[in-house]
């Protein structure tokens, strides 16, 4: 269901212009008008939702199938190292409307990674809490 405030919602439904690249019968991929680098693509469901948790299981794979081919298409078309192939959830995330961001590459482009702050664990005891914590929580989204 499209959310009549979300721009990309807007922009899947044909309301709001995009240079749009290709759609689907589930997406719709398009260039971001901010870029990291030209050419930098956005690919969107075109049900609203606003993280992958939220998003149903059976268009997680065309959602994914279609970023794979745009990852393919970027580097083809543009003759880049490679590509970069990215997704927000809630933090960071600029439109509240799910979206997997892929941005051309190429080597000694400038692009340092993430500068994300790194913490250890204080023993492999706390490892193994986390760890037990997680497995827990994705065991709970299988069960019957």
């Amino acid at each position: 269901m499209a959310k009549a405030d979300c721009v990309f919602c807007a922009i899947a439904a044909e309301r709001a212009a995009a240079s749009v690249v290709a759609t689907t019968t589930e997406a719709v991929v398009f260039l971001d008008v901010r870029p990291v680098f030209r050419g930098h693509c956005l690919i969107v469901p075109r049900l609203h939702v606003e993280t992958l948790g939220e998003l149903p299981t059976e268009l997680v794979a065309p959602l994914f199938t279609c970023a794979q081919r745009v990852s393919r298409a970027v580097e083809a078309a543009l003759g880049c190292g490679g590509t970069f192939v990215a997704m927000n959830n809630r933090v960071s995330q600029s439109v509240p409307h799910l979206h997997v961001h892929v941005v051309p590459r190429t080597k000694g482009d400038g692009l340092r990674g993430f500068f994300w702050p790194r913490v250890k664990y204080a023993s492999s005891d706390e490892m193994e809490d986390f760890r037990a914590k997680v497995a827990a929580a994705y065991d709970a989204e299988h069960a019957p």
